[in-house]
Parts: C-alpha cells; sequence; structure tokens
C-alpha cells in the first residue's frame, strides 16, 4: 500500500488519488505518534516500580532554650599614660611604666593578658590663632581576665606600680560554665519545640507520631557585658580608694532547634 501511495498518490485497490501532501503526513505521523505514546507508557512503569507514595503528614516547629549563668571572671582593660618634652621621653617613660605593670599582673597568674594599644602623638595649644606644641603624650594598654574575687586587689596594685588609666571592665563565665550552659539549653530547646508542636496538634485532635528532621540553628553566648558608667567611674579613681569593689554580672546562653515532626 505505501509502495502505491509513494508511486501514484493512490491507494490500493482505489482508484481515486490522493493529495500528495496528504501522503507525506501519513508517512511522519504513523512513527511520531508512537514515539509520544512510548514515555507515557515509560513513566508509568517507572512510578509503579518506585511505589510513589504522597508525601507524608509533617510539622515544622522552632523551640528556644535560654540558661542564665553567674559570671565569674572580670576582664580589666587599664593602661599607662605619659606626657614629656620630647617624643623619646614620653616614648621611654609609658615603657618604664608599663613594664612594671604588666610584670605585676602577670605575677598573679591572670588569663589571656596582652597588649591592646600603643600610641604616641604630639599635644599642642592654640595661643592668638597660633599654634605651640606642648610636647608629647604616650599611652600603653593591655586587657587581661582575672577570677571576680580578685580582679579589684589588682587593678588597686597595678595603679600603684604605674597604671594611670582604668579603661573599665566587663563580665564573663569561664568556658566550661558557658559549654555546660550550652548543653542545657539545647535540652530545652528540644522540649519547648516538642511542647509547641504537642499543643497545636492536640487543638487539631491529632498527636505527634515521629521526628522525620532536627535542625541545630544558632547556640549564641553573648561576648562580655560591660560595666555600668558609673562604676567604670568610680575605677578610674582606684588609686584614691582603700580597695576597688567589684561585683560580677549574669551572663545568657541561648540556642535553637527546629524539629520536623510526622503527625
Amino acid at each position: 500500500m505505501f509502495k502505491d501511495l509513494i508511486k501514484t498518490g493512490v491507494p490500493a485497490q482505489s482508484g481515486r488519488p490522493w493529495p500528495f501532501s496528504l501522503v507525506l503526513a501519513a508517512l511522519v505521523l504513523a512513527p511520531i505518534a508512537g514515539c509520544v505514546l512510548w514515555p507515557a507508557r515509560a513513566n508509568a512503569q517507572a512510578y509503579s516500580q518506585m511505589g510513589y507514595q504522597q508525601p507524608e503528614r509533617s510539622l515544622s516547629v522552632t523551640g528556644q532554650g535560654i540558661q542564665t549563668i553567674p559570671t565569674t571572671l572580670t576582664e580589666v582593660r587599664l593602661g599607662v599614660l605619659v606626657e614629656a618634652d620630647t617624643a623619646e621621653a614620653a616614648q621611654q617613660q609609658a615603657a618604664e611604666k608599663s613594664t612594671a605593670v604588666v610584670e605585676w599582673v602577670r605575677s598573679q597568674n591572670v588569663e589571656r593578658l596582652q597588649t591592646t594599644g600603643i600610641s604616641l602623638s604630639p599635644r599642642y595649644d592654640y595661643v592668638d590663632g597660633r599654634q605651640i606644641s606642648r610636647g608629647y603624650q604616650a599611652t600603653n594598654t593591655i586587657s587581661f581576665r582575672a577570677p571576680t574575687e580578685s580582679a579589684g586587689a589588682i587593678i588597686d596594685q597595678a595603679v600603684k606600680v604605674g597604671a594611670s588609666q582604668i579603661e573599665g571592665v566587663s563580665f564573663v563565665a569561664t568556658d566550661a560554665a558557658i559549654e555546660a550552659a550550652r548543653q542545657r539549653a539545647l535540652t530545652s530547646a528540644v522540649e519547648d519545640a516538642q511542647a509547641q508542636a504537642d499543643t497545636v496538634l492536640a487543638a487539631l485532635g491529632l498527636s505527634r507520631q515521629a521526628v522525620l528532621n532536627v535542625s541545630i540553628g544558632s547556640v549564641s553566648a553573648p561576648p562580655p557585658s560591660p560595666a555600668p558608667e558609673a562604676f567604670a567611674q568610680q575605677a578610674r579613681l582606684a588609686d584614691a580608694a582603700p580597695k576597688t569593689p567589684i561585683i560580677g554580672q549574669e551572663q545568657t546562653i541561648n540556642a535553637q532547634v527546629t524539629l520536623l515532626i510526622r503527625y
């Protein structure tokens, strides 16, 4: 039949010719129709083999955990300020006093002792619109951590051996205490997430079945809190007081956990 169509444009056992365009369409559409149907059959078979199912019903909920712990360490920032007629004299005097302060502080077995700043700058006065030199100013500053109960005594003695600036103090818990609080905060976050899920599902007449996924969010321990300005002002006058009292604060650790729960 196809040979007859190609040669004459007339189907077998028929005396009426077909237009040649219809002949080409008949030849082209037949194989194309087979290709279109095949993927549909293949996909249906693939889905059957995979055992395709609808997604499980699930609820995503995020819990928060908060732990507050007392601080036991005090971070102190103090320094030496010296004024002299020449840059060399100012720097030398600052170096001598700073060395005495550092030696004293180091002898107290403090933690994280480090230099936080060194500066040397000219000083000027202005008289009748003219700039007049008034010498040089040198500063050396350090920071360290010490047990809160001994920080006041360390500051007082540091002032006696040469420190002339107390820039402030802040408070922090030990690394071990922070880590323990972090673990407790995570536990609280999980319990909070489960409690929220139970409340929502109970209101809908449903119940919690299983945890499908767990995601741990941020666990933060904010940096040491600065002491109030009133205390910082008092600390600057430590050389005039018989003893500098220092009272620690509290530190808060936050944790976040997200649960994907099947119901």
